[in-house]
């Protein structure tokens, strides 16, 4: 039923097409290596291969997809084990309609993204721990430019946004952030958010200036 009503929802939108659904882990790794989907929408609970196992298995293929971990249940294991395995994103089920399209789209730009009520629990489970020595070794490897984008992405900036904060432009955001990522060897903004956070370059609840 869920299924149903996600594929009348997503084929009601441009640019988006269901190429095929899924109704265990194994499944979803059939269907993708067939149809192999640009964007992957996950539960967790399946029988059998349960969505975290069949994310990390659908990162490990090429092409490989991009996920978005959509699930009833707001559970720390649930989060923490989607980024762990890979997924670009997480939502919950109660998101509304036009929230769970615009992920579907960041993620497929490649961008990554958490649902607003879980991205303060990645900080809080950052926020009291020591910095890892090889952490900030990493930082002190980026530009002063670099840690600033870095630390504006990870607060939810969109580049634009960034772009704005810091008088560049858009374009010159991208540069300096894909020199981040291939610096830091980050996959995308989740990974992002969660290294400025375990590296100790912002504190949770101090804003930028």
């Amino acid at each position: 039923m869920i299924r149903s009503g996600l594929r009348l929802l997503l084929e009601s939108e441009p640019g988006i097409e269901v190429v095929g659904e899924a109704g265990s882990g194994a499944e979803a790794e059939e269907v993708a290596h067939w149809r192999q989907p640009d964007v992957v929408l996950m539960d967790v609970q399946m029988p059998g291969i349960d969505g975290l196992e069949a994310t990390r298995r659908l990162i490990a293929t090429e092409p490989r997809p991009r996920v978005i971990v959509l699930t009833t249940f707001d559970l720390d294991e649930y989060l923490f084990g989607a980024l762990q395995a890979g997924a670009s994103g997480f939502l919950l089920k109660n998101a509304p309609a036009d929230e769970l399209i615009e992920a579907i789209r960041v993620v497929a730009r490649g961008d990554a993204l958490l649902a607003p009520s879980v991205t303060s629990r990645v900080i809080a489970s950052f926020a009291t721990r020591r910095v890892p020595i090889e952490e900030a070794r990493r930082l002190a490897g980026l530009t002063e430019r670099e840690r600033e984008v870095l630390g504006l992405v990870a607060r939810g900036l969109s580049n634009a946004e960034v772009a704005e904060r810091l008088v560049l432009g858009e374009a010159t955001v991208k540069t300096h952030l894909s020199s981040v990522f291939a610096k830091l060897g980050l996959r995308d903004r989740v990974e992002a958010v969660i290294f400025a956070y375990e590296s100790g370059l912002i504190e949770r609840g101090v804003e930028p200036d």
